[in-house]
């Protein structure tokens, strides 16, 4: 399966959980008002995420002198894109993201950690990952997947603190309605990491046919990951996915809550990618 129709089963797996949840709380008017709240919540993050997240971690924009502009700027023209706004974060720790809501309003940002430890090939590998993402606008993908995620999670807890309708609680099963509210969160929290994980490797894969070899890509992923167990990135948990490699101050409890695939699993699908 690829991992574009993995990621509209995934989304199609939520949204029906969403209507399961809905059902067994008698569509009451609360998780009508929570969904909205969900949708208004998300949207607004994701039309204003390249402001909001390059503020949280104090990003400065470089301009055409800068060595980061400079290859961004080579690697949007060979994947006909528009030039995005290109940034600076002031942390030693190796990472990057792309962020804004489409092509023509994005934003490529890179520690300056990154910037000293990676060769121009490895550079150039990291950032056309980070071009895929735009180009597939991934960005919009993970606000749909959190719209449901958080609208799941908000049905949840109306049905712990108000049982749902009248007409549900004489007639269904209190075990499963327990059930409902215990697992329903846990269960979108893990389909928002798979397509997490699954978008990261389109981007591998997408930015490695930008270059034209995985090599560099596969080279600065070793290099990375290692560098960030030495010195961690302190991101805030709510933006952890958006890094090229997830800072390994906030791991997950689990790899089935990971918002990145292992970092082997990744090197070995860019060098089955390149045979």
């Amino acid at each position: 399966m690829s991992n574009t129709i993995k990621t509209a089963f995934l989304l199609g797996v939520m949204s029906a959980l969403l209507m399961w949840i809905g059902g067994a709380l008698g569509g009451g008017s609360g998780l009508v008002a929570g969904f909205f709240f969900a949708v208004v919540m998300n949207f607004g993050s994701y039309w204003f995420s390249d402001k909001i997240v390059l503020r949280m971690y104090s990003a400065q924009e470089v301009g055409p002198d800068h060595r980061l502009y400079r290859v961004v700027a080579a690697l949007a023209q060979r994947a006909g894109l528009p030039m995005p706004r290109c940034y600076v974060i002031p942390e030693p720790s190796p990472n990057a993201f792309a962020t804004g809501r489409n092509p023509q309003h994005a934003a490529v940002a890179a520690t300056e950690g990154i910037l000293r430890i990676l060769t121009d090939e490895e550079l150039e590998g990291v950032l056309a990952h980070e071009l895929a993402h735009v180009k597939h606008r991934d960005i919009l993908i993970s606000s749909i997947a959190a719209t449901l995620a958080a609208a799941i999670m908000m049905a949840a807890r109306f049905a712990m603190f108000f049982g749902g309708s009248r007409d549900d609680r004489q007639g269904s099963n209190p075990v499963a309605l327990l059930a409902t509210m215990i697992l329903a969160p846990i269960a979108a929290a893990v389909i928002q990491a798979a397509i997490s994980r699954s978008r990261e490797f389109d981007a591998d894969a997408g930015g490695a046919d930008i270059v034209g070899t995985p090599n560099g890509l596969v080279s600065a992923l070793r290099k990375i990951e290692a560098a960030s167990r030495q010195v961690p990135l302190d991101a805030n948990p709510a933006t952890a996915h958006m890094f090229i490699i997830k800072p390994f101050s906030v791991q997950g409890l689990s790899g089935l809550f990971s918002t990145h695939p292992p970092t082997e699993q990744r090197i070995q699908a860019l060098l089955e990618h390149r045979s």
